[in-house]
């Protein structure tokens, strides 16, 4: 899942690119060509000749580097902290050299196309992990599974499963996570208490009979939950614990009408309707922060990011009266927590990488139990190693502790390239039913058609794929 930019509150926004700058070509031709000096002689000429080859030879000499180099893609604050971990590579790894370029996450996709297409790709990168289809499709990424098989540090048995098939597509491994992601509910704890709420909920009927207490006691203009209308977050994860494919025939179609995904659309948008969520968007969000001090809602479903933003911009009266809390599944008796959606970022190697043996053993670093705690003290991105979550302490850390619980219980959104497009156009079905009053099943059968029409090219690929395959 890659970043996403329109509210820093709800999603995390990018960091801008740290910039290098350049020697002037001025300086460095006047440091190697001397001027000319009045009443030079032949011996003081050849002298000063001498001394400039030693020069040039001695800084060619200091220039030379014997060590390999791997050239690695980190994007946003990520690549400004992953810095900090080269220099304990190249101590254990005095032969190989880690060359760092920092892309901010808004310029980060165009330019891994741009490269692509000009060769110019790196030998390894970071890639938010609903790209990592886009490009096997490109056939940029080297398969990993024969590497990760021989590995004592990338197995598979310390990683989460959902967030690990994330990288998974045809039977093929092309990914590994490095950091993960997932949605969950953070609340008030005080207000929910208020309201004689049965908490935590335990399924949907649970948890609306909660929201409906808690909006009875807050009173006008007081909401149970925040769910701005423009995230496709929401509507996705409800879809995914239904059971709800969102892709029909391989991936091929939309199958938006499923009863299973017209269930949870329609749980959804009755939050709405029930006056437990305002109906608000990203850009009417004026301050998470501050709203949710004010109690003008008591939950909201957010990501790993707002833990530390929680207790930075809340204030010191309320750091005791917030809490996080996993997600419910639709009935009572199904497996808890519901399902969300796996996302993070993963390590990835380019089948173009001019190094690739020295690439993966800098991929390998990484995954690192010891590095994933120091990543995750460098950015706060929580480790995709569960033995990293136990020696960072976050597993004792309640807040920290109700997303270990979810991850182990997450799911891939649909591995095709046209998803982030898809699910902005999933938002926009669900907004033409809550502001504009559109029929819930028109609206699926058209956002359905809509799907179709962007998989076109997909089902063309696929099905001459198959009619040419021996």
């Amino acid at each position: 899942m890659r970043r996403r930019t329109p509210s820093p509150a709800l999603t995390p926004g990018p960091s801008p690119a740290s910039g290098r700058g350049e020697q002037s070509k001025d300086k460095k031709n006047s440091l190697f060509t001397p001027l000319p000096l009045v009443g030079e002689g032949p011996g003081v000429r050849a002298g000063r000749a001498g001394l400039l080859l030693l020069l040039l030879l001695t800084a060619c000499g200091r220039g030379h580097d014997a060590r390999t180099t791997v050239r690695f893609w980190a994007f946003g604050r990520e690549g400004e902290v992953v810095r900090e971990l080269v220099p304990g590579f190249e101590k254990r790894h005095p032969d190989i050299k880690v060359e760092v370029q920092q892309i901010p996450w808004t310029a980060a996709h165009e330019k891994l196309l741009t490269a692509y297409v000009g060769k110019a790709l790196p030998d390894a990168a970071q890639l938010g992990n609903t790209w990592v289809p886009e490009f096997v499709s490109l056939s940029a990424l080297a398969p990993l599974d024969e590497r990760i098989g021989r590995s004592a540090v990338a197995g598979r048995g310390d990683s989460f499963a959902g967030i690990l098939e994330t990288n998974v597509l045809d039977g093929v491994t092309w990914g590994l996570p490095w950091y993960v992601d997932t949605r969950l509910l953070f609340y008030r704890t005080d207000l929910v208490a208020a309201a004689g709420a049965s908490w935590p909920p335990r399924s949907w009927g649970e948890w609306r009979a909660a929201m409906e207490k808690i909006k009875a006691h807050g009173g006008p203009g007081r909401f149970a939950i925040l769910l701005p209308v423009d995230e496709w977050t929401q509507p996705a994860i409800f879809g995914l614990q239904t059971g709800a494919p969102l892709l029909a025939d391989g991936g091929r179609r939309g199958a938006f009408r499923d009863p299973r995904f017209r269930k949870a659309m329609a749980f959804y948008l009755d939050l709405y309707a029930s006056g437990l969520a305002p109906s608000l968007d990203l850009q009417s969000v004026v301050n998470l922060y501050q709203q949710m001090a004010e109690g003008y809602f008591a939950m909201v479903i957010t990501g790993p990011w707002n833990l530390g933003e929680f207790r930075n911009r809340l204030p010191a009266a309320m750091q005791d009266r917030w809490a996080t809390a996993p997600l419910p599944p639709p009935e009572a008796g199904m497996p808890y927590p519901g399902v969300s959606i796996a996302g993070g970022s993963s390590l990835v190697l380019f089948r173009s990488a001019e190094a690739p043996e020295a690439a993966w053993t800098w991929l390998e670093y990484l995954s690192e139990p010891a590095q994933q705690v120091r990543f995750y003290e460098l950015s706060g991105d929580l480790p995709a190693r569960r033995s990293a979550w136990k020696r960072a302490g976050l597993a004792a850390d309640p807040r920290a502790a109700s997303f270990l619980v979810q991850l182990e219980r997450v799911a891939p959104t649909p591995k095709v390239p046209e998803w982030e497009q898809i699910a902005t156009r999933v938002a926009e079905c669900a907004q033409q039913v809550m502001r504009g009053g559109r029929d819930l099943d028109a609206a699926l059968a058209d956002l359905d058609a809509d799907v179709d029409r962007m998989l076109e090219k997909r089902r063309w690929m696929l099905d001459h794929s198959e009619r040419t395959r021996p």
